[in-house]
């Protein structure tokens, strides 16, 4: 019997590898942290260490609050004292909770104001607004992208664009979803979505800390200008993006004859470390705080230390509407979008960026 050509296929993956320092001041890092909006995970491995240390510590420890608000309607973000207090004031984050991209309406307000709906071919014909059919559905498209922009919005109170969505959301057709929300406020809060959706139900939580002490762990043999490796000599990016998987993963590294699970094994040539160290960090992760602490992990080699390099990873959220600044993200097999550092302590690094078929991470 004839394989179904879609179980043939391999889904297809991206990733991307590049290096540069941190002393260049042309490297763009900085604006890929800032603009891959949704996360859910951040993993820190630091080899040749116990615990994590107090300057990190420190970081890893106020990476919050956010807060999950149920039933919100759809209506509300376009109130001017929402827009007024928050869209205005700082970088707000919203992102619906629970909902699945490839089958669900799903929303998402962005830092810049913008509000993206993805919303299924029955609810955006309801709903009676402009969008886009999405780029991931073929040519009968069953999703539809709408985009709207708050921050225009909100000095156009008066206009017809405004009245048609107000009308669009309260009686055309109404939504309502939970909703994970987080504020970035550099001034003083004059506001706080605590109290701002006090007549809602709203529950406020900081994100989950694990640690775990690794020892006796094989570690691929790496040097900072040679991303692609040399064969016997050293590693490259796309063997240590494996080898980081399988550490975070909990996999056994020894290919074992009578092991079915996994037979994977360490790149080579590698070396044992004595000991390493895992912190992940899980919960709604602005990437404003995720800044903070990749910098403090760049000051991490300001002293000796016996770990030539440490590595960060960044996962986004499988189920939102855009990965790295406006592009659509889609699910297909996995909806994967992350990025992660590897920072050497000569302050250069290797930049490494990973997408499913449904996404792209150009810059």
């Amino acid at each position: 019997m004839a394989t179904p050509r879609r179980l043939r296929e391999t889904p297809l993956h991206f990733l991307s590898c590049e290096m540069s320092s941190f002393h260049n001041p042309r490297a763009g890092y900085r604006h890929l942290v800032e603009t891959h909006y949704y996360n859910y995970k951040v993993s820190i491995l630091i080899p040749e260490c116990a615990m994590l240390p107090k300057e990190l510590k420190s970081v890893v420890t106020e990476l919050g609050p956010y807060y999950l608000v149920k039933n919100l309607p759809l209506h509300e973000f376009i109130k001017p004292e929402f827009m007024n207090s928050f869209v205005k004031k700082g970088s707000c984050y919203a992102l619906t909770y629970n909902t699945n991209i490839d089958e669900d309406n799903t929303v998402a307000l962005l830092p810049n104001g913008k509000l993206i709906l993805s919303l299924d071919k029955d609810t955006y014909e309801e709903i009676g607004l402009q969008g886009h059919p999405s780029k991931y559905f073929g040519r009968k498209s069953m999703k539809f992208v709408v985009s709207i922009d708050l921050m225009e919005l909100s000095f156009n109170l008066y206009s017809k664009k405004y009245k048609r969505i107000s009308w669009s959301f309260k009686e055309k057709k109404p939504l309502k979803f939970n909703f994970l929300f987080a504020w970035h406020n550099t001034g003083a809060a004059e506001s706080s979505l605590m109290s701002y959706f006090s007549n809602y139900h709203i529950q406020e939580h900081q994100p989950k800390v694990a640690g775990s002490s690794l020892g006796e762990l094989p570690c691929p043999v790496l040097q900072s200008d040679y991303i692609a490796g040399l064969p016997g000599v050293l590693c490259g990016a796309p063997e240590l993006f494996e080898w980081l998987g399988a550490v975070c993963s909990d996999v056994d590294q020894n290919n074992e004859p009578h092991n079915f699970i996994s037979t994977y094994c360490c790149p080579q040539p590698n070396t044992a470390l004595a000991k390493a160290y895992l912190c992940t960090i899980t919960g709604f992760l602005l990437p404003e705080k995720i800044c903070l602490l990749l910098e403090r992990l760049r000051h991490y080699f300001d002293e000796p230390k016996l770990a030539p390099w440490l590595t960060l990873a960044v996962h986004g959220f499988a189920d939102s509407p855009v990965s790295w600044r406006e592009k659509e993200h889609g699910f297909h097999n996995g909806g994967e979008h992350l990025y992660g550092f590897v920072i050497f302590n000569n302050q250069d690094y290797w930049l490494q960026m990973a997408v499913g078929a449904h996404d792209n991470c150009s810059m």
